[in-house]
């Protein structure tokens, strides 16, 4: 992939709209499209859901609005699985119900720098997915193998497809399930989910790219072998000193890291600018700057800018100390407003993106 960020835009792939027209529009807005999933329209929609198509043991419930896992059938299917995911277009399956896919496709890209894709991390799939004693499936290590094979073949076969398309084309994992590796209560620990990915990242086609929006731990995601890392920037306040040797190792190394500065939940968006956020993020660099041998310049120069999260509720797993069938966090916005708050949030990232170009003279 040969393209410079320089403080260029996209967003996270789940958004609260159901209209495709008004999403796609919105996408495109941004400087790096990508096509957007729409749970709110049909849970088929569902990040969850679009990734178990063809998992061993996996069913879709759409009127219960989950994905159901048996594990007699895991085992009566795993063989099966093996081989239809040994043909090339096969594991993009899943894709074909997208109500946005096959349109973004379509699209012109010719004036783009890059563009995106995404998939269901296994750690967050594994997290949130449960057997019948309703225990994570990541807890199991054979079915956990087999959810890391399944999800390397669906990254990769949507890289083809957005490759023929772009030559600057690369897929994210969407990973929150990384933050939940240091509970105390989860029965998958970082050093072990650490072994896993490193070997998940290294079989990538394309470039090495994940996103995680909850308990980010940089030094850590920093040092799992990628080549993009999008965080939700906003929630870590000030930039610990200690961060900034691992950041600047990974930038110098040729990384790219998206920076999600803008919040998108009300209570936290609303006393914010872009001008505030826009100080906020310089403030970040600054530290690094300060404490690291790059200039926060060159932190820009390798830096995407985003919005923080997505405010879509149960787009990603409640927290693993708590039981199974328990309540998530209550949603921090209604779906009224949810499409306005991001449409809002994606205009700020527009214009702290603006501000820091002309900040930096890109």
């Amino acid at each position: 992939m040969d393209f410079e960020p320089k403080c260029r835009t996209t967003a996270m792939g789940i958004m609260p709209h159901k209209d495709p027209d008004r999403a796609l529009a919105l996408v495109f807005s941004l400087d790096i499209p990508f096509w957007p999933q729409l749970p709110r329209s049909s849970f088929s929609e569902d990040m969850f859901a679009q990734f178990s198509r063809g998992f061993p043991g996996a069913a879709v419930d759409l009127e219960g609005r989950r994905v159901i896992f048996d594990s007699a059938r895991f085992v009566e299917e795993v063989a099966a699985c093996a081989e239809l995911m040994a043909d090339p277009p096969a594991p993009a399956g899943g894709l074909d119900s997208s109500l946005t896919f096959s349109r973004f496709l379509a699209a012109d890209f010719s004036d783009r720098p890059a563009i995106r894709g995404q998939v269901c991390g296994p750690v967050n799939f594994g997290f949130r997915v449960t057997d019948g004693e309703g225990k994570p499936i990541i807890y199991n290590d054979e079915v956990r193998a087999v959810l890391f094979e399944f999800a390397l073949g669906k990254v990769n076969a949507q890289y083809r497809l957005l490759r023929g398309k772009h030559p600057n084309a690369f897929v994210w994992v969407d990973e929150p399930g990384l933050g939940w590796v240091f509970n105390s209560f989860a029965g998958y620990s970082e050093l072990q989910a650490e072994s896993d990915y490193r070997e998940f990242l290294g079989r990538f086609e394309g470039p090495r790219a994940l996103h995680l929006c909850l308990n980010v731990h940089l030094p850590y995601l920093l040092g799992l072998g990628l080549d993009i890392l999008s965080i939700d920037a906003f929630q870590l306040e000030s930039m610990p000193r200690a961060y900034a040797e691992p950041i600047a190792g990974f930038l110098k190394g040729g990384g790219i890291i998206s920076w999600g500065i803008v919040p998108t939940e009300s209570m936290t968006l609303d006393p914010e600018t872009p001008e505030s956020l826009y100080r906020r993020l310089l403030a970040y660099w600054e530290v690094i700057e300060e404490n690291a041998d790059i200039s926060a310049r060159f932190v820009a120069e390798r830096a995407l800018i985003a919005p923080s999260k997505c405010c879509i509720k149960n787009a990603v797993r409640m927290d693993p100390s708590k039981s199974a069938g328990a309540e998530d966090d209550p949603p921090v916005c209604a779906p009224a407003q949810e499409e306005t708050l991001v449409e809002r949030a994606f205009q700020y990232v527009r214009e702290i993106s603006g501000m820091l170009r002309e900040r930096f003279g890109f």
